[in-house]
């Protein structure tokens, strides 16, 4: 058997797919540094079943797949397939050639086939079990494989013997047994206790079981008295059931005798009933005749009478009218009509004077509001003219005063004062005498105008500056607006560039799971303190350890890395020690006492880097760095006490190795650059916090500045409204002329002070007068005086105007009212007349019919006496015939109420019969409801029938002897059965009763529960047993296994050090070898030291030999298992590296030994180990990506 392809898609720098196909023999895999020859071996373990990320150099399982390239993106699984020549049918298979197969994809799947058949890891590792590439890989020596070997324990290298001897699957057997067994006692434990616990728990539940089954004893007691009673209360009520059917029978016969003596009194009582209303007709029409001629007596009663009153009232005649004469009354209304007619005439006369009036005052209204309208124009104009002439006034005094000395100020104010008498004195000569002193005042009152201009101009400058600030301030508030927006997207900038270099901070292997567990400090990169540009190479110098983790201990590391190791990730931890300890870091370096002089451009990597904290012993490492050009770097290296050179890239170079050609920047520029962010987020924090504070302020200074910007406004505002005030009450006061000689002399002033004027502002104050000098020649447009008198004409007017509208106003209602009472006058009279006509009409018409009326009620009065007569004979013959039939009436009707009573007694009969029968009816309804209920209670509480309760617990069957204790069950049924007596069967029932009270609460389930517990109990104790018996069957397994192991162990030894001897002498002539158990009476534990003295010298311990002999030692080791237990195929990777010539020798003679029986897979730099080679494989690197060419060298 031996390996024939091996094919890599996507496996580390292996992006395409490449196949090595693989001869029998020697295969060299050749290739410069870096290239990825070992990537071969690493495939191989890998494909074979490797878990471990760091026996696969790598910090991760997700490592292998490519990384991609700058010109060449990442993969996202790798997938290696091993075929191997199974031909002498060596793996355990029905294959003459076999495929693994296994594949990882980037999201952390992977799989594994076997001939393209799905496998599982087990699966892969049974196969190759036997065939020495187990888990141990023993048949893969990789870089480092040989001081593992020196380095490791006795029983660790008791392990390379077992994996080759094959032993590893019987260990596996035994741990499964031992497993098992493990799990056995646990569970033999666990059925213990629940037996225990069952067995304790069947005592109380076998208490509970008598106690239900007595209760059910009792119960059946109970039940046996309950139907005794029943049966004896449904024989009783069907008894009397029958009894009460019996008396219906004669109760309806009675009922009927009654219903035939009730049917002939109704007979009898229809007849007299009918005599008696053949009575009625001839009594009512007798009754209904004396009624009729009652009524017609009364009324002639009443006729007579009334003819008689109405014969006496109408016996007197009326008085006659007493009113005024109507013809009197019409003259009257006459007169009253003409009047009213002349005065109409008036009142239209004052309508129309009224409607000129009214014309009028609407003229000269309109006439008013023109003449005010002018005024106020006026006013306006000349408020506008001498606002503008003090404007241009305040103008040149202010020139004026700029050039002003002390003594030119005081010839000012003597020369204002001169004019101010001067402008009296002109008003005296105008204002007639009577105006003197209001005058006075005016021209006090004009004195004082200059200061209020210049107040006025103050509350201008107010608001102008006011207005001002208001500007600055809003300028100042959307500057800063600008600035708080620039500092919020430099800070959202800064954040952004932080959290996604945090991101970059956090190691992607195992060593970020640690960060916040127990007895876990913290990464070690935050303790470094780098200068600025040294962040890479420091990092390089530093490497692995720039992204490692601090844990407080040792022991915690170990712990860590055991997790890790179990979990198949990789771990970088560094281990904080007290300062005043040992430290377990690397040796030290030079002093930096004794540090040489570095050519220029160089600087010793320890004075760039300060270590804090946990991070103190990672400075030994940079003892005897330089940091310098990659130029520089060959004449660094030669400089005395230098071990290394780093480059600002972070290549890393030494006299025997470099190393480098990273892209990525390294932990430390991260982090540098992460703190650099983070500093420049705080500040634009700082700035943007700084910023809102002065943003708030300038906020609250604009909306100060808006105030008094309003206010000096409103100033303003008040200042020009009493301004307009005053000038109008001056202009009021004074005429045009006083003004414009007061305004003439204060020109005159200015002119003589302008002269007194330094030469620079003498332009100025000759524009000033002459726009002052324009303004006064011009003087008001306007005449106040004339438009005053104007606007008081129309004034008078209209008020004229509206008091002759008010006259004729009220003559013209004085007429009206005048109208009015003349024609209501003239109106009451005629009214007057007529009605008086009307009531003497009136009056003539009631005396005619008062005569009529006399006539016809003297006769009506004659002719009611005779028929009252007729009547009332009639009358008494009709009462006297009423009195006969009335008579006949009553004797009739005694009969009817004899009939009456004799039919109500015979009904009372049947009513009582009838009742009694209902009684029965209803005795038996309710004997019948209880027999109903007997046989429903008998069903729902007995679930029996009523005949078979009657037949089988009836009063005439005998009772059985029941027991209330299970111990007198058979008793009771040898005894014989009694007669029923309901007393005692009532106190049977009563004391049944009474002992199932005393019983308590009883668990019904109790018989069941025991029963299925008891049958639990002797099933666990069946089962315990058999454990017990599996377990003996586990040790002797465990026993068997051992046995195995140990005689397998024991050959596998002897031959390995037989093997060794003849190895050692062969790298070693003249030299002892010799492999020697630690303990050899325990085969099963013992370890193997290893004995190695080489020609000429007497030390045998290894860790006395020289580096090389170290190396051929180990070699002598492997290859002495190699050829006590032979593999199909051996891969070596530079275990010849050290070797010299002579060694180098040697260890090919015993390549080629191996040659013999195993396939050799050899990655070597050694030109003399190609020589040997039967196959070639040259390995290169070309932009990230391996590429393989091969040769093969003899057939």
């Amino acid at each position: 058997m031996y390996l024939k392809n091996l094919t890599l898609r996507g496996f580390k720098s292996f992006a395409s797919a490449t196949t090595l196909a693989l001869e029998p023999g020697i295969t060299c895999v050749v290739g410069p540094n870096g290239s990825g020859k070992s990537n071969v071996v690493d495939a191989l373990a890998w494909v074979m079943g490797e878990q471990g990320a760091r026996a696969l150099r790598g910090g991760q399982m997700a490592d292998v797949i490519f990384a991609g390239t700058s010109g060449r993106a990442a993969l996202g699984r790798a997938q290696v397939d091993l075929t191997i020549d199974n031909t002498d049918g060596l793996l355990d298979i029905e294959y003459s050639e076999v495929t693994i197969s296994r594949t990882l994809f980037r999201g952390g799947g992977s799989e594994y086939s076997i001939n393209g058949t799905p496998a599982r890891l087990l699966d892969v590792q049974e196969l190759l079990s036997d065939t020495g590439m187990g888990r141990q890989m023993h048949v893969i020596v990789g870089q480092g494989q040989l001081d593992a070997i020196l380095s490791s324990t006795p029983e660790e290298r008791r392990g390379f013997i077992e994996e080759a001897a094959g032993v590893l699957k019987h260990r596996r057997r035994k741990e499964r047994a031992l497993k098992k067994l493990a799990d056995m006692d646990a569970n033999l434990v666990r059925v213990l206790d629940l037996t225990n616990e069952i067995h304790r728990q069947l005592g109380p539940l076998a208490r509970q079981a008598r106690t239900a089954r007595r209760a059910s004893l009792i119960q059946a007691r109970v039940r046996d008295a309950k139907a005794r009673l029943l049966a004896d209360d449904l024989a009783s009520a069907l008894s009397k059931l029958s009894v009460l059917e019996a008396s219906d029978e004669s109760a309806a016969a009675r009922r009927s005798s009654l219903e035939e003596q009730i049917a002939a009194a109704r007979a009898e009582l229809a007849r007299l009933e009918d005599a008696e209303r053949a009575s009625s007709p001839a009594l009512e029409q007798a009754s209904s005749d004396w009624q009729s001629l009652t009524t017609i007596t009364e009324r002639l009663r009443g006729t007579l009478m009334a003819a008689t009153q109405k014969v006496a009232l109408r016996a007197t005649p009326e008085l006659p009218p007493g009113g005024e004469d109507p013809d009197v009354l019409d003259e009257r209304a006459r007169v009253a009509g003409a009047e009213d007619a002349t005065l109409a005439g008036k009142v239209e006369a004052a309508r129309s004077a009224l409607t000129s009036a009214t014309r009028a005052r609407e003229a000269a209204e309109d006439a008013d509001d023109s003449a005010s309208r002018e005024l106020a124009r006026v006013n306006r104009v000349i408020a506008d003219h001498r606002e503008k002439v003090a404007r241009l006034t305040g103008d040149a005094s202010t020139a004026a005063s700029r050039l002003e000395a002390a003594i030119a100020e005081a010839d000012r104010a003597w020369g204002a004062y001169r004019a101010a008498q001067e402008r009296a004195e002109a008003a005296e000569k105008t204002v007639p005498a009577s105006s003197v002193g209001s005058v006075g005042v005016d021209a006090s009152v004009a004195e004082g105008a200059t200061p209020e201009e210049e107040a006025d101009g103050g509350a201008a400058r107010a608001h102008a500056e006011a207005s001002a600030r208001r500007d600055a301030a809003r300028a100042r508030v959307d500057e800063l607006l600008g600035v708080e927006r620039e500092a919020r997207a430099d800070r959202a900038r800064w954040e952004a560039r932080r959290d996604a270099l945090e991101q970059l901070l956090t190691p992607e292997d195992g060593t970020a799971e640690l960060l916040g567990r127990p007895g876990v400090l913290g990464q070690v990169a935050p303790l470094l303190h780098v200068t600025p540009g040294f962040e890479d190479a420091v990092a390089a110098a530093l490497a692995p350890f720039a992204d490692a983790v601090v844990v407080d201990s040792l022991a915690r590391g170990l712990g860590e890395l055991d997790a890790a190791r179990a979990a198949g990730r990789s771990l970088r931890l560094v281990v904080a020690s007290d300062s005043s300890g040992p430290s377990d870091g690397p040796a030290d370096g030079i002093s930096e006492a004794v540090r040489a002089d570095l050519p220029e451009g160089a600087t010793w990597l320890a004075n760039v880097i300060a270590c804090e904290g946990a991070a103190a012993p990672l400075a030994s490492l940079l003892d005897g760095v330089v940091a310098c050009s990659l130029e520089a770097a060959a004449d660094v290296l030669d400089v005395p006490g230098v071990r290394a050179v780093v480059t600002s890239g972070g290549d890393v170079l030494r006299s025997w190795s470099v190393e480098g050609g990273r892209q990525a920047s390294s932990v430390l520029s991260v982090r540098a650059d992460y703190e650099d962010a983070c500093a420049q987020a705080e500040a634009a924090g700082a700035r943007m916090a700084e910023v809102s504070e002065q943003l708030s302020e300038a906020n609250a200074n604009l909306d100060r500045c808006i105030r008094e910007a309003n206010g000096a406004l409103k100033a303003l505002r008040e200042e020009d409204a009493q301004r307009a005030k005053e000038a109008q009450e001056l202009a009021r006061a004074q005429s045009a002329a006083q003004a414009a000689r007061a305004e003439a002399e204060r020109a005159h002033d200015v002119a003589r002070r302008a002269d007194e004027q330094v030469t620079w502002a003498r332009e100025q104050d000759v524009a000033a007068r002459a726009r002052l000098d324009g303004a006064d020649t011009v003087g008001p447009p306007e005449s106040l005086e004339d438009a005053q008198a104007r606007a008081d004409a129309a004034s008078r007017a209209a008020r004229e105007a509206r008091e002759a509208e008010n006259e004729a106003r009220l003559s013209l209602r004085a007429l009206e009212e005048q109208s009015r009472r003349a024609a209501s006058r003239a109106r009451s009279l005629r009214q007057a007349a007529a009605a008086e006509r009307e009531e003497r009409a009136r009056y003539a018409r009631r005396e005619a019919a008062r005569k009529t009326e006399l006539a016809t009620a003297s006769d009506v009065e004659a002719a009611a006496r005779v028929a009252l007569e007729a009547a009332e004979r009639a009358l008494a013959q009709a009462a006297a015939e009423r009195d006969r039939l009335s008579e006949r009436r009553s004797q009739v009707s005694q009969e009817v109420s004899d009939a009456r009573r004799a039919l109500d007694w015979l009904s009372a009969e049947l009513s009582e019969a009838t009742a009694s029968a209902h009684q029965g009816q209803i005795a038996a309804e309710q004997t019948r409801l209880r027999v109903e209920d007997l046989q429903r209670r008998a069903l729902e509480e007995l679930s029996l029938e009523p005949e078979q309760l009657l037949a089988e617990f009836g009063p005439d069957t005998l009772v059985p002897m029941l027991p209330l204790d299970p111990d007198q069950v058979e008793k009771a049924a040898a005894a014989e059965p009694s007669a029923y007596v309901r007393a005692e069967q009532e106190r049977a029932l009563a004391k049944a009763q009474k002992d199932l009270e005393k019983l308590g609460r009883v668990n019904p389930l109790a018989l069941e529960e025991h029963e299925a517990l008891a049958s639990r109990h002797k099933f666990l104790v069946d089962q315990v047993q058999d454990l017990k018996a599996s377990k003996a069957d586990l040790l002797r397994i465990v026993q068997d296994v051992d046995r195995l192991v140990e005689e397998a162990f024991a050959s596998a030894f002897a031959e390995t050090r037989e093997q060794f001897e003849h190895v050692f002498g062969v790298l070693f002539p003249g030299g002892q070898g010799e492999l020697v158990l630690t303990d050899p009476d325990d085969m099963l534990t013992t370890g193997i030291e290893i004995e190695a003295r080489p020609a000429g010298k007497k030390v045998k311990r290894l860790s006395l030999l020289s580096g090389g002999e170290r190396s051929l030692a180990a070699i002598a080791f492997l290859v002495a298992i190699f050829k006590a237990r032979p593999s199909p195929f051996y891969v070596m990777d530079e275990v010849e590296a050290a070797l010299d010539d002579m060694n180098l020798t040697r260890l090919l003679a015993v390549f080629k030994e191996l040659q013999e029986t195993s396939q050799l897979i050899v990655i070597t730099h050694q030109k003399r180990t190609m020589e040997i080679a039967d196959a070639l494989y040259g390995v290169t690197m070309r932009d990230g990506v391996t590429t393989v060419v091969s040769q093969r060298l003899a057939d």
